[in-house]
C-alpha cells in the first residue's frame, strides 16, 4: 500500500503532537511493508533531505505566514500527491485545518482514498484570528463529512462528532513509545542536569507544551507562585517549550514568572535532553485548556510520573483513577491540588507511576496505532469509489 500524509511541518518531529504523531505512525507503518511519503516544509525539515529512515520525504514550499503556512503547504501538497505519485492508495489528512482541502483528491481523482484523522479542536487555540477560526470550523466538518474515512485520536472526539455530525469515526489513539524506564539518574545524568539548568533528579514538576495561551502556562506559573517558598525550592517548576507564533505570550508568561529563580523556561527540547528532562522529574503538570489527545501527557504516563491534569475530557480520559485533576482554569483549585501532589506518600507515587506505564503499555503504543490505522486503510479501500459532485446533462 502506498500512502501520502499531508497536514504536518515535517518529519522527523522537533516539535507539535502531529509531527510526532506522523513521525512515530510513518515508521511503524513502513514496518508493516507499507511504502509511506511525508511532505514536509523547507523552514522545518531541510529541503536536501529525502529519506526519514523507511519513510520518503517530500519538500514542498509554503507561504510561510502563521495563517497561511499550513493551508498553502497543504494544498501544494494535495495537488502534487494527486497528479505527481504514481501508484498512490492513500492521502491521510492530519488536522482539521488541512483537512479542509479534502475534498481536493475526493473531486479531482476518485479513485484515490482519503483518510484524515482529527487531533483537536483547534478554534478553540487563542492565536487565530475570527476568519482563521471559522475556516477550521469548516476543516473540522470536511474532516469528518468528506473522507472515506475519519479518525479520532481520542474518544471525547469520537462522540462529538457523532452528536454535532451524526456521523461514526474511528477511535484510534495518539501513543508513545515505549522503551525501558531506568528511574535511577546515573552521575552523567545528574551532571547535565545541574550543568544545564541547575536540576536535581525528583527536584522539580515538568510541563511540556508548545507556548500558547491555551495550554494554560499562566494558570500553572501563577498557581506556582502561591507555594512556599521552601516548597518551590524543593520542587523547581520546569516549563518545556517555545511560542508557535505566540511571542507576547512567552513574555507574559515570563512576566508572571517575575525572575523566580525556582521557575525554568528550558526552550523547545528533543532527543536525549527531553527524554532526560521527562525521566528525572517529580511530576507532570498538565493544565490545558483545550486538547486533542496530548502526546506529552501520555509521554509522563510513560516514564512513570504522577500527573495532575486540567479536568478537561480530553485530559481525564487517559489518567482518569491514575491521576489528580484540577478545575480548569481555576488558579486557587490548581494550588491546593499542587500542595495535595507534594503531599503523596512513596506508596502513592509508586501506585501512580504503575498504573499509568501498564496503561500506556496496553492501550497507547504504537504498534497498536499501526495495525488499527492499516485497518483503516483496507476498510477504505473497499469502499465503492465515487465522486463528491456528479454533472449529468440533460438530453435534448
Amino acid at each position: 500500500m502506498k500512502i501520502a500524509m499531508i497536514g504536518q511541518k515535517g518529519i522527523p518531529a522537533k516539535s507539535g503532537g502531529i509531527e510526532k504523531h506522523v513521525e512515530h505512525l510513518s515508521l511503524k507503518l513502513s514496518d508493516l511493508g507499507h511504502e509511506v511519503l511525508a511532505y514536509t516544509r523547507p523552514h522545518y525539515s531541510p529541503k536536501h533531505k529525502k529519506n526519514y529512515k523507511k519513510v520518503k520525504l517530500i519538500s514542498l514550499r509554503s507561504l510561510k505566514t502563521k495563517n497561511l503556512d499550513a493551508a498553502s503547504h497543504t494544498f501544494f501538497a494535495s495537488l502534487h500527491a494527486i497528479y505527481k505519485l504514481k501508484d498512490l492508495n492513500i492521502i491521510h489528512y492530519h488536522g482539521i485545518g488541512p483537512s479542509l482541502f479534502a475534498w481536493l483528491p475526493r473531486l479531482l481523482k476518485p479513485s484515490l482514498r482519503v483518510v484524515s484523522t482529527f487531533h483537536c479542536q483547534d478554534y478553540y487555540h487563542q492565536k487565530w484570528s475570527l476568519l482563521a477560526r471559522l475556516s477550521l470550523r469548516l476543516g473540522e466538518a470536511f474532516s469528518v463529512l468528506v473522507p472515506h474515512k475519519t479518525i479520532a485520536v481520542s474518544r471525547t472526539l469520537k462522540r462529538y462528532a457523532k452528536a454535532v455530525y451524526g456521523k461514526d469515526i474511528v477511535y484510534t489513539p495518539n501513543a508513545t513509545e515505549q522503551k525501558s524506564v531506568n528511574k535511577i539518574a546515573t552521575k552523567s545524568e545528574q551532571k547535565v542536569l545541574d550543568k544545564k539548568w541547575s536540576l536535581l533528579p525528583r527536584g522539580y514538576l515538568i510541563t511540556v507544551n508548545r507556548l500558547v495561551k491555551h495550554k494554560g502556562i499562566h494558570t500553572l506559573i501563577e498557581a506556582y507562585n502561591h507555594l512556599d517558598p521552601k516548597a518551590q525550592l524543593k520542587k523547581k517548576l520546569v516549563i518545556v517549550g517555545k511560542p508557535s507564533y505566540t511571542d507576547n505570550y512567552l513574555a507574559e508568561l515570563k512576566s508572571l514568572a517575575a525572575n523566580n529563580p525556582n521557575i525554568i523556561f528550558t526552550g523547545q527540547q528533543v532527543g536525549k535532553d527531553l527524554e532526560l528532562l521527562f525521566k528525572n522529574a517529580f511530576a507532570y503538570i498538565h493544565p490545558s485548556e483545550s486538547e486533542g489527545l496530548s502526546l506529552a501527557l501520555l509521554e509522563a504516563m510513560h516514564y512513570g510520573l504522577p500527573i495532575l491534569t486540567s479536568n478537561i475530557p480530553e485530559n481525564i480520559e487517559p489518567i482518569n483513577g491514575i491521576g489528580l485533576t484540577f478545575r480548569n482554569k481555576n488558579i486557587s483549585d490548581l494550588y491546593k491540588r499542587l500542595g495535595q501532589l507534594l503531599a503523596l506518600s512513596r506508596n502513592d507515587i509508586k501506585k501512580m507511576a504503575r498504573k499509568g506505564q501498564e496503561r500506556s503499555r496496553d492501550h497507547y503504543n504504537w504498534e497498536n496505532v499501526a495495525q488499527k490505522t492499516e485497518k483503516v486503510y483496507i476498510s477504505a479501500l473497499s469502499s465503492k469509489a465515487r465522486v463528491l459532485l456528479k454533472f449529468k446533462a440533460k438530453k435534448v
